[in-house]
């Protein structure tokens, strides 16, 4: 599950700011996860609970914003909804894409006391 390692990653960023801060504790953190970004949001949940304990955001609340994935067509420039990176153009059925949204992985926002 490498959601304990993001997990990991996102409980230093916070702690780097809360401590820069000079915050008592952590409240909130609010965090992007897009539809394609290989995170799954309830293992990061889980993840975010062991990675807390015993620091400055032990008991902060993680919020989750889910990004849908959206994709353009690189053949006929149509933007579509992606349910997965192995999906087609819905107009053309094409393979052929950018990806536009749902590969964020970053934290929006932290809350401290």
């Amino acid at each position: 599950m490498h959601e304990l390692s993001v997990a990991q990653n996102i409980i230093e960023i916070v702690t780097d700011f809360a401590k820069k801060n000079h915050a008592k504790r952590v409240m909130e953190v609010v965090l992007d996860i897009g539809a394609v970004s290989g995170v799954i949001p309830d293992n990061l949940e889980f993840a975010w609970e062991v990675s807390a304990k015993n620091t400055i955001a032990e008991n902060a609340l993680i919020k989750i914003n889910y990004i849908e994935a959206k994709a353009v067509c690189l053949d006929c420039k149509k933007e579509f909804n992606l349910d997965d990176i192995y999906s087609i153009c819905e107009y053309c059925l094409s393979t052929r894409y950018d990806i536009i949204q749902g590969k964020e992985l970053k934290v929006k926002s932290i809350i401290i006391e």
